[in-house]
């Protein structure tokens, strides 16, 4: 699967052939995909930066996993509540332009809100 609409189609048939849909309200699969991001996060708990860079091939195929189970739920999610994904990216790629212009946050992590730092 190379897209996202692929993706959301093939969920749509396997919550069907399992008859899940009613369990996947927008409540549930906003959970799930909470749980799931915090068993991604899990992985890299406790890493160095350069550990977290470097991740054994076991590390890394589990990383996949999680990673893959994050993005089913939110596309799940945005089809749940008729949110085109690629669309709302492009939209917020746009106000995160706004907030954060490349002359004023060049290699600054501060938020946007924050007073600039001499």
């Amino acid at each position: 699967m190379s897209d996202l609409q692929e993706i959301k189609l093939a969920l749509r048939q396997f919550t069907a052939e399992r008859e899940w849909q009613q369990f996947h309200s927008p409540k549930n699969l906003a959970m799930a995909l909470a749980g799931e991001t915090g068993e991604l996060v899990a992985l890299f708990q406790w890493l160095s930066e350069e550990q977290s860079r470097n991740l054994p091939a076991e590390r890394l195929a589990d990383a996949a996993d999680e990673i893959a189970d994050v993005q089913m739920y939110l596309v799940a999610l945005a089809d749940q509540l008729g949110v085109d994904i690629a669309q709302a990216v492009a939209q917020k790629m746009v106000k995160n332009a706004g907030k954060y212009p490349a002359d004023r946050f060049r290699r600054s992590a501060r938020k946007y809100d924050d007073p600039p730092q001499d």
